[in-house]
């Protein structure tokens, strides 16, 4: 494996992925390889107890699916070969290889972002207009939604491989990261990329923060609907229905926004710092997810204690 960054080329084979900089004596110790296990065994478990459980056939468990479906790709896309780096130190990634896994991270983290936003939509119904749930997020509609969330994903994830693919490589193959993403790879090339970097803040700016604008606008009328129960105990039991998504949301937009400014804040951050919290930002929600859903929804709580204790709750 040559790890020279003064070879010209112009259509590089390969990228050389270096892991986290300044940590590679580490990198066993910190490569928690459990994670894997815990988020596709747990994001595995959400699919199956929806499943098998006739009365979780609401539209948030339809959404919950879509979100353990979701990271179920986004862990299976970039962990496998985060720990080859880790363990193995086998750092090279092909060209194409690269940037399908930059389309899959990409993309399915807008579509686990929409997800969020249908949900928030979801509990906005059932909360405020309860009487009108039923009719209004029919299974069609959900059907619908979930489209429109996958193909927003798929569509506005494509431009960043196809843009990344477009653009001549030289001087450098090495992306001092663990995964590729679209700002590390068009950087190493030798030319205008403008181009590449509008759509970046693009879809930062009018995808991710135009989502979280709709979760705090749905967030900002359930809470007005929250308040103006008559009884405390009828708040705190409405505000419960909402605390599994609403840590989801804490869980995914807190690093999303975090890693998006260390990332641009370039040489105002260390390096190690910034590749850490990027890979927080993609582990995190997939591993916590299933957990948060776990604990905090009686429904599922129940079917789970069932499978495992063989108990009548």
């Amino acid at each position: 494996m040559s790890d020279s960054n003064t070879t010209d080329f112009t259509n590089p084979s390969t990228f050389i992925l270096m892991g986290i900089p300044g940590l590679e004596a580490a990198h066993v110790c910190i490569s928690l390889p459990f994670l894997y296990a815990i988020a596709t065994l747990g994001n595995i478990t959400i699919l199956f107890v929806v499943k098998r459980e006739l009365s979780l056939r609401a539209p948030m468990y339809h959404f919950l699916c879509m979100l353990a479906v979701s990271n179920l790709v986004l862990s299976t896309s970039m962990l496998p070969k985060m720990l080859t780096i880790f363990w193995f130190n086998s750092r090279e990634i092909n060209f194409s290889a690269c940037l399908t896994q930059m389309y899959f991270i990409h993309g399915f983290s807008v579509m686990e972002s929409g997800i969020l936003v249908a949900m928030a939509f979801d509990r906005y119904v059932a909360i405020c207009d309860p009487l009108r749930h039923s009719t209004i997020l029919t299974n069609p509609v959900v059907a619908k939604i979930g489209l429109a969330v996958v193909l927003r994903g798929g569509m506005l994830g494509l431009p960043c491989a196809l843009l990344a693919r477009q653009w001549p490589y030289c001087e450098t193959n090495i992306i001092p990261d663990t995964y590729c993403t679209h700002i590390a790879v068009v950087k190493l090339a030798c030319a205008d990329i403008r181009i590449s970097s509008y759509y970046g803040l693009f879809v930062l700016f009018c995808v991710l923060g135009l989502d979280m604008f709709l979760v705090a606008l749905s967030y900002t009328q359930i809470l007005r609907a929250i308040f103006s129960l008559p009884t405390k105990d009828a708040r705190i039991k409405t505000l419960g229905t909402c605390s599994s998504h609403l840590c989801s949301i804490l869980v995914f937009y807190i690093p999303a926004v975090f890693s998006s400014l260390t990332y641009r804040s370039g040489q105002n951050v260390a390096l190690h710092f910034r590749v850490l919290i990027g890979n927080l930002n993609l582990l995190v929600p997939p591993m916590l997810n299933p957990i948060i859903y776990g604990v905090r929804t009686k429904q599922i709580r129940d079917r789970l204690l069932r499978l495992f204790f063989h108990k009548d709750i």
